[in-house]
């Protein structure tokens, strides 16, 4: 397919994903990188106890509380 019948369909409002190869795409600064944190026993229990009141892992609350203080930081 040619870049403007590509255009021309996106501008359109078409779904083009089914021309797209996703296998490669990555998300600029979304790249996973694994770090190891140690806590407190006492901040984990928080944390599980917060955790499952949410109904969601751990991991995903600690990510939700740092993303948090990060954007009230740089606000």
């Amino acid at each position: 397919m040619k870049a403007k019948e590509f255009d021309k369909k996106f501008e359109s409002g078409e779904d083009i994903t089914k021309y797209l190869d996703l296998s490669k795409a990555r998300r600029p600064e979304q790249e996973q990188k694994r770090v190891n944190v140690d806590f407190p026993v006492w901040m984990i229990h928080s944390l599980d106890k917060e955790a499952k009141r949410l109904g969601v892992p751990r991991q995903s609350l600690i990510k939700v509380l740092v993303a948090e203080h990060f954007q009230k930081a740089h606000a």
